[in-house]
């Protein structure tokens, strides 16, 4: 992975590789062994994936679906489910979000909700 890689996923993935190398050889397993040798890049694979939301950009997500509205009546997006990292033990959990607003002129596009959900699911949580 290279320089821009590393920037855009915001995750070192060499260090998070060595890391679990360490950890590996730390609980007195054999990181040469068949069904170990690749973990390492695995699981630094993996939190690229689950921590892209620390540089995912709002504005892409949202691409321009802020529409002008005339009412004034609430918008709710209920049952939005999303996966996330516990930030004492970076543990994963689920949960369901619900999102209500009054728009005030603009609303947003519905599907956008979701994926705006995501992008903070992709970070630690309390």
């Amino acid at each position: 992975m290279d320089d821009t890689q590393k920037k855009q996923t915001n995750v070192n993935v060499a260090l998070v590789r060595d890391t679990i190398l360490q950890l590996i050889e730390a609980i007195g397993e054999d990181p040469e062994r068949e069904g170990l040798q690749n973990t390492p890049d695995r699981v630094s694979r993996m939190y690229v994936e689950l921590l892209s939301g620390y540089t995912a950009d709002p504005d892409e997500i949202i691409n321009n679906a802020l529409f002008n509205v005339s009412y004034d009546e609430m918008v709710l997006v209920r049952d939005i489910e999303f996966y996330s990292l516990c930030e004492h033990h970076m543990l994963p959990f689920i949960g369901r979000a619900h999102i209500a607003y009054i728009p005030a002129g603009k609303v947003i596009g519905l599907s956008k909700i979701p994926r705006i959900v995501d992008m903070y699911a992709r970070r630690l949580q309390i």
